[in-house]
């Protein structure tokens, strides 16, 4: 099993190196997206959409969902490979949606959430915490500044790890942060490692939520936290509905999942993981002034500022026509990889189908559940 895992780790590493090259030292996401190898790309997406491809919602099956499953780390791998730089371009550094309040900016939102996860816990200075899900590392690096505690990040994607480890450099937090590459459902930590565990949209990636919170259990000491703000369906939802399944295949397609479930079983999942609920709930049903979809809406009743407004045209038809247009003809002349424009596409159903799912109240992306490993 171990040669296998060694096995892996070098055939990934060298997929790495060949799909991206240099392009995790580039400065920007649209910059890095230019860099890529094409023939790697084209495997990337060939890779990634044989799973969606010509899979309409109506002809799932639990054969279709269970195969998707079953390849659940290539899956996620290949989104991360061909998503990451156009998450960095359109997004941030922090892979998470979040609450909003007045007069706040999109990046003061980001932190708040982060912070607010990172007290929830009871994250102090000098805990040694693990991040299950890192991404680029931009969570990590605001819970380690605010709390000045010791983050290790854990990833199955080597672009991202290298994106991380080169921003912690940048900001000095060299020492204070750490990012490894795993598989979140069998981690190479010891037993009782870590003094607390958060992990924030990043566990929907899991093939099952009981095999990544047992995991999470495990490597947590005796007494510690474990925090994560959860992408589930309600149980409003009804897999028999062609309409609500359209919307959780359109999300899924989007974000590169393979196994969404609903609310009562993220609940159950812990229970059987063997934590002590500590507190549970929806945080898209808070009364907050904006939703937190607003960035992707298309909009402009919610624009508080002048800063918004490229924001909320970017997510328009007319938005979304350019964007289109722009990604094929770089495709085209060769500036772009093959595949960049069919992944823009696919984000741009899965933001349509995170709309819809928050609004007819199928569909949750801050789902916090805290829980307590037992003393004994």
């Amino acid at each position: 099993m171990a040669n296998l895992e060694a096995q892996d780790k070098i055939r990934d590493a060298a997929f790495n190196k060949a799909m991206h090259g240099d392009s995790s030292a580039a400065k920007g996401g649209f910059t890095a997206m230019l860099k890529k190898d094409s023939s790697a790309q084209k495997a990337a997406v060939d890779e990634y959409f044989k799973h969606w491809d010509n899979k309409a919602a109506k002809d799932e099956t639990e054969e279709t969902r269970a195969q998707r499953t079953a390849e659940y780390a290539t899956l996620t791998r290949h989104y991360y490979n061909l998503a990451t730089d156009l998450y960095e371009y359109g997004w941030g550094q922090s892979f998470h949606f979040c609450r909003y309040s007045h007069g706040e900016t999109f990046y003061q939102a980001i932190a708040r959430h982060e912070h607010y996860l990172a007290h929830q816990i009871g994250i102090k200075e000098g805990m040694k915490v693990l991040d299950v899900g890192c991404g680029v590392g931009g969570p990590a690096r605001e819970i380690a500044k605010f709390t000045g505690c010791h983050v290790t990040g854990l990833n199955n994607n080597d672009y991202q790890i290298e994106r991380a480890t080169l921003y912690a450099k940048k900001e000095g937090l060299s020492k204070q942060l750490a990012f490894v590459k795993g598989d979140f459902m069998q981690m190479d930590f010891p037993d009782n490692s870590f003094d607390a565990v958060y992990a924030i949209e990043a566990t929907v990636h899991a093939p099952k939520l009981s095999g990544v919170y047992s995991e999470i259990f495990r490597v947590l000491k005796p007494g510690g936290i474990f925090g994560v703000y959860e992408w589930l369906m309600t149980d409003e939802y009804d897999n028999d509905n062609l309409h609500h399944r359209e919307i959780r295949l359109g999300i899924e397609l989007g974000d590169g999942i393979s196994n969404m479930v609903r609310v009562s079983e993220g609940l159950e999942a812990m229970k059987i993981a063997g934590f002590e609920m500590l507190h549970h709930e929806d945080l898209a049903d808070r009364p907050d002034p904006f939703p937190w979809y607003w960035p992707l809406s298309g909009n402009f009743a919610y624009m508080q500022s002048p800063f918004d407004f490229f924001t909320i045209a970017r997510m328009t038809k007319v938005g979304r026509w350019c964007a289109h247009r722009l990604t094929g003809l770089l495709e085209a002349i060769k500036l772009a990889p093959p595949g960049t424009m069919k992944t823009a596409d696919s984000l741009a159903v899965a933001a349509d189908c995170l709309v819809a799912g928050a609004q007819e109240k199928l569909f949750t992306p801050m789902y916090l559940m805290i829980g307590k490993k037992p003393e004994k």
